[in-house]
């Protein structure tokens, strides 16, 4: 179409030459002659009114050939469609490990024929040489100086945590000098984890290397300009411009351009986690990749060189560790009825106080800050469950000192630390002011939840069944450090009868403030 337009452009408009039409658009002067022939009878047509919509036609219509005398070729777009599906399919089974079960030559044209057609095998045969020739390519053998360049790639790996199978990601660099490796998990491919994964693993080598190499993950491109150009994102901007590193993305489908972190994704997966799958905690996960990562670069690779030894002799051509960048997200949301924001499917408390208010949060990859007036307010650890509530039970106080009796069947006595839960069920569960008055005093006074159990627990000894929040709270005032431990049959007569008397008086005051009530 472009080529058709242009010949008639230029001889009509700019009254060029058959001759030069054709040396400058490189094509035979026949071909030429035919597109001018073939405009000149459609406006011969529309001209003479036998067929108005003949030009029209001919101009946004690409050229046509005729093709009847050709004779019938066995080897159709079909049957090419199908063969390399089978090739397609082949290729699948090598990566999945399955190199025994692939399909022969001869297989695909059995197949071909069981698809109904008909073809020679000898015409599969070379076109399946075609293919392979096709793909077939020239590799060139790198040289890397020390410091220069990391890679650095994702791994999806699926773990069993407190008896829970979670899906996991792994983040992986690998340098190409030493073939150092570090990973380290993270709950999420995402930003966040993005970033904070290059600030543990600067960290841990104790410099910046000169390039870092990328594959196209969408955390790091923004946008695809053309077949080469690609737009990186702000966060790697940032990432880039803190640390002082420059980046190169690898192009599509080609995993050799950074073959040493692929051939590490594998490598370290099937070390770390083929024996051993199942931790209490994800820490413990964190801490027995960390094992094997310290194991594997230790080990002598087939070039006889350590990854260690190697990491030591970049160490000097690594650029300063500027320390780590602080890497968060900011978003603005609205406190609802329950005093909670919701974020990522679950809720979090931030006190009863901010009903109705708009509060700034910065997320992190695995703790959330609370801000209001540029103030912080609260935190919590970053949950990644889904419909899940996060309480503080003293985000509720002041509601529940004029609702006590929502105490009871509250989600925030529910996930209260099990010290508050613990003084609440033995003494104070049909005193729920009282409880309430005694966590507001704790609170004003950061009292830890343990020291009020341990109070609480010594208060019932020298008094069983007397255990009043105005006997805790007295004592918490007078105390300057935790009850560590509960009094004994040994400890001097003397220390418990001043005890006694102590609490003796307490109860008189208290009685005299009831009569005078009264």
């Amino acid at each position: 179409m472009d080529t058709k337009q242009e010949i008639i452009r230029r001889y009509f408009r700019e009254f060029d030459t058959i001759r030069k039409i054709a040396r400058d658009l490189r094509i035979n002067r026949i071909t030429v002659k035919k597109h001018l022939t073939d405009y000149l009878q459609a406006k011969q047509g529309t001209s003479t009114g036998t067929d108005e919509q003949a030009l029209q036609d001919y101009l946004s219509s690409p050229p046509r050939y005729d093709t009847s005398g050709r004779g019938r070729r066995k080897l159709t777009k079909e049957i090419e469609n199908v063969i390399l599906g089978q090739l397609e399919e082949n290729r699948r089974k090598r990566q999945e490990g399955m190199r025994k079960q692939i399909k022969r030559k001869i297989d695909i044209w059995e197949y071909v024929l069981s698809q109904g057609q008909q073809i020679g095998y000898t015409t599969v045969c070379n076109y399946i040489r075609e293919q392979e020739l096709r793909q077939c390519e020239a590799f060139i053998k790198q040289i890397y100086l020390p410091g220069e360049e990391c890679e650095f790639d994702w791994a999806e790996v699926k773990l069993v945590i407190a008896g829970v199978l979670r899906r996991l990601y792994l983040a992986v660099f690998t340098s190409a000098f030493g073939n150092y490796r570090y990973s380290r998990l993270y709950n999420r491919q995402d930003t966040l984890a993005f970033l904070e994964s290059h600030n543990d693993f600067f960290k841990h080598v104790g410099g910046v290397y000169q390039e870092m190499v990328y594959d196209n993950m969408r955390i790091a491109i923004k946008d695809f300009v053309g077949r080469s150009e690609k737009t990186p994102t702000d966060a790697l901007v940032n990432l880039s411009g803190w640390f002082g590193f420059r980046w190169r993305f690898c192009n599509v489908r080609r995993g050799n351009e950074k073959g040493h972190v692929e051939r590490s994704v594998e490598y370290i997966r099937r070390k770390a986690f083929s024996h051993h799958d199942s931790f209490d905690t994800l820490e413990q996960a964190q801490a027995h990749l960390q094992g094997t990562n310290d194991r594997l670069n230790g080990l002598c690779n087939s070039t006889g060189k350590i990854a260690r030894e190697e990491l030591q002799k970049e160490q000097p051509s690594l650029g300063k560790y500027p320390g780590a960048m602080e890497c968060f997200l900011t978003h603005a949301l609205k406190v609802d009825k329950y005093a909670t924001v919701c974020f990522g499917t679950n809720r979090y408390s931030v006190g009863d106080h901010l009903v109705g208010r708009m509060v700034e949060v910065k997320v992190y990859a695995n703790e959330l800050k609370f801000y209001y007036n540029h103030l912080l307010i609260c935190r919590h650890d970053r949950c990644y469950g889904q419909h899940q509530w996060i309480i503080h039970i003293d985000h509720y106080l002041k509601t529940l000192s004029r609702k006590p009796g929502a105490l009871h069947g509250s989600v925030a006595l529910h996930q209260a630390p099990q010290p508050i839960q613990t003084v609440y069920s033995q003494w104070f569960i049909h005193q729920p002011r009282d409880f309430i008055e005694l966590l507001e005093f704790c609170r004003q006074h950061q009292v830890p939840h343990q020291r009020l159990l341990d109070t609480a627990l010594y208060v019932n000894s020298i008094c069983p069944g007397q255990v009043t929040g105005e006997k805790i709270t007295a004592l918490l005032g007078n105390q300057t450090s935790p009850v560590s431990h509960l009094p004994q049959d040994h400890l001097v007569d003397e220390i418990e009868h001043f005890a006694n008397r102590q609490l003796e008086e307490i109860n008189g005051l208290i009685n005299i403030k009831m009569e005078t009530v009264l």
